[in-house]
């Protein structure tokens, strides 16, 4: 990845919202919050439709290409959570997948022109990636979080400390109960950005908590 574009990936993954209708009370109820996370200054957003009770087939697409219109209306990263053929239905911005969702020789392949993130839990999970084109690595869990049923043991900042310690230069995103309370902590550790779900998804007012993060998230870049 060249210099300039990496420097843009960086600014637009500091603010990473991930979330589906599944997260909230309802499809509106989504919309609605995604909306407020934008005005309130989210960079990037990841469509996770996936779990109990999330949307399929063509209810799926259509909220998929609603989310996907508002966020090119806004300047906002779109990224669809490991489904190759929504982000290619939607024209998303790229594709987003973990350790278990298929082959990355072959993700790379078909997502060309396109982003790729991958999560990662240990350092040998990232150099991997990165070895198979990976243009972005969301590290994590963090911290214990509830939203995923299936997340992995939280692994602490010190994964970011070490990732970078190792050469890992590609933009880096913290994952994983993330809250306002600790979002400066992972960007200081050497994080790019934070990538929050309940944060968000979860609070009486998206819009006020999704700028206060980002204002923790520019402060802790600038050192402060």
């Amino acid at each position: 990845m060249r210099t300039q574009a990496k420097a843009r990936l960086q600014q637009d993954l500091s603010l990473y919202f991930v979330a589906g209708t599944m997260n909230c009370n309802s499809p509106e109820d989504f919309y609605r919050i995604l909306l407020q996370a934008i005005e309130g200054g989210i960079t990037a957003f990841q469509f996770r439709e996936k779990g109990v009770n999330c949307l399929s087939g063509q209810k799926q697409l259509e909220m998929a290409k609603r989310a996907r219109e508002v966020c090119q209306k806004h300047d906002v990263l779109f990224i669809v959570n490991d489904d190759l053929a929504l982000m290619k239905a939607v024209d998303a911005d790229g594709l987003h997948v973990g350790q278990t969702d298929g082959d990355l020789d072959f993700m790379r392949r078909e997502t060309e022109g396109k982003l790729l993130g991958v999560s990662a839990h240990t350092l040998a999970e990232a150099v991997d990636a990165i070895a198979h084109g990976a243009d972005y690595i969301g590290a994590g869990p963090i911290y214990q979080t509830s939203t995923k049923p299936d997340a992995k043991k939280p692994v602490g900042v010190d994964l970011i400390a070490e990732f970078r310690n190792n050469h890992i230069n590609v933009p880096l995103v913290g994952i994983g109960g993330i809250t306002l309370e600790n979002a400066s902590e992972v960007i200081k550790s050497g994080a790019d950005g934070v990538a929050v779900i309940s944060a968000i998804s979860g609070a009486v007012d998206p819009s006020a908590i999704s700028s206060n993060l980002l204002r923790a998230v520019h402060t802790a870049k600038r050192g402060s």
